[in-house]
């Protein structure tokens, strides 16, 4: 028997290889599933099974596709609709890979179709479950993204109280732990940063599992500070739930290398976003009017995510030399397809071209202080909520929304202003900044972001730390 965790830091989410006397199961795979089918082919095993523990919503899954390439059947829990061919298990229907067996147990709660997969090892022991977004390391998961229910999502924690009381806590301490994500998912809010656990630790440590909890104590401690979700996080379980299209057309679409006169014709003739995704000081410094940075080297996917709201937007990139495919492959993942093409020879083919180029001012945090000692300016934090709470500038002139939330809060800011914006380090503020350039307004990014602001005498609040807010 083979179990390997196939780890996506940008997703912070595990797929799962598990082979068996030349038979394999994958469990949510990534969009990009060519990578299975050679390390199956490798291995001079078959691809048997696709499991899904549920309909992701925070990532397009590979399972449409890597089916059709090898015939694997695709496993949902029960009660799962789909507009392709699946199968959709009963509460513990058991399937054989191998010498080895796959259990299926309904854990609604995160979702109606949640699941949790036991894999019970060739002596027939209990070895392992691979527990999706019902139990993560340090968390449970969200339970307010069910798609189209008329629950609520108070119904769905009760659920997921029942579900992990009566389906996972009976099981042995021994058992190995295998959750959908780690630490920097949206898809719950204290999770760690190991990616594999014991259940015995989570029961002594995770405080959705404690012992004397009651039903109402659960629901509340759950539901307790959950942002609003991404708003492609429904898109994202659509596209898992209906089929999308073939990944490796995606890629051949948007891996198209375009003159500066074609990407400037394409950007005018399809409306298309310019994204550049180099890192921020790159960005800071050159750029294409009315661009939008987002960089690769953050946590790109879901900020892409949270921030395009279309995801039939048409997209030309600007990339760093070697990284187009990448881009456009991480695109996918959340699933936008729409990819054009990108820059040959990136800003520099632009500006030989002697095309138009900007920049966004960049101030020291110096500077900023004798700016904001002054009183006439506006600073604008694009940290999140819970930063923003534990630790902030003090002044009237403050203003505070999370980069997540930008586009709902367009309202709130003035064009007639200068806004000086920092996130934690830089990157945040960076995305927020362009955007708002894009958009009219007009801003100044202050480098080193609030790390910086904090070494010097301006007044912030007292720090509280997270974990009592």
């Amino acid at each position: 028997m083979k179990i390997e965790q196939i780890y996506t830091g940008c997703l912070a989410q595990g797929a799962y290889y598990i082979e068996s006397n030349g038979e394999v199961a994958i469990i949510d795979p990534l969009r990009e599933t060519q990578q299975y089918v050679d390390k199956a082919e490798k291995e001079n095993a078959k691809i048997k099974y696709i499991f899904e523990t549920h309909f992701h919503a925070d990532f397009v899954s590979g399972h449409v596709d890597l089916a059709k390439k090898t015939g694997a059947t695709i496993v949902f829990g029960p009660g799962a609709e789909t507009a392709y061919d699946a199968h959709i298990a009963t509460d513990n229907e058991t399937f054989k890979i191998g010498n080895i067996t796959i259990k299926v147990l309904h854990t609604p709660g995160h979702t109606l179709e949640s699941s949790t997969f036991l894999l019970i090892d060739e002596n027939g022991n209990n070895h392992a479950i691979f527990s999706g977004d019902t139990l993560f390391l340090g968390d449970v998961g969200r339970p307010d993204l069910a798609i189209k229910s008329d629950l609520t999502k108070e119904d769905l924690a009760g659920m997921l109280y029942d579900s992990l009381r009566n389906k996972i806590m009976p099981l042995a301490d021994n058992i190995i732990v295998y959750p959908a994500h780690g630490a920097g998912s949206a898809c719950g809010k204290n999770l760690s940063k190991e990616t594999v656990g014991l259940l015995g630790d989570q029961k002594k440590t995770n405080y959705a599992l404690r012992a004397d909890m009651t039903k109402e104590e659960f629901i509340e401690d759950v539901l307790d500070g959950i942002p609003p979700p991404p708003q492609y996080f429904a898109k994202n379980a659509m596209m898992n739930k209906s089929g999308y299209d073939n990944f490796e057309a995606v890629l051949q679409k948007g891996d198209t290398e375009l003159t500066p006169e074609d990407f400037e014709a394409i950007a005018n003739q399809e409306d298309a976003l310019v994204l550049d995704v180099r890192n921020e000081k790159e960005f800071v410094k050159e750029h294409i009017p009315n661009s939008v940075f987002i960089g690769i080297n953050g946590g790109f996917a879901p900020w892409v995510g949270a921030l395009i709201t279309d995801l039939k937007q048409p997209i030309l990139l600007i990339t760093p030399e070697g990284k187009e495919k990448e881009t456009v492959t991480r695109l996918s993942r959340v699933g936008y397809d729409n990819t054009l093409g990108y820059l040959k020879g990136g800003i520099q083919a632009w500006k030989d071209a002697g095309k138009d180029i900007e920049t966004i001012e960049s101030i020291s945090v110096d500077e900023f202080s004798n700016r904001f000692k002054s009183g006439d300016i506006t600073t604008l934090d694009v940290r999140k909520d819970g930063e923003y709470k534990s630790e902030h500038l003090e002044g009237d002139s403050v203003q505070h929304f999370a980069l997540d939330y930008i586009n709902d809060n367009m309202n709130a800011i003035d064009k007639t202003k200068t806004y000086h914006l920092h996130c934690a380090g830089g990157y945040r503020s960076v995305i927020a900044a362009s955007i708002l350039k894009a958009r009219g307004f007009d801003v100044i990014d202050i480098a080193g972001g609030f790390a910086a602001i904090k070494k010097t005498d301006l007044p912030t609040t007292a720090f509280v730390c997270p974990s009592t807010l």
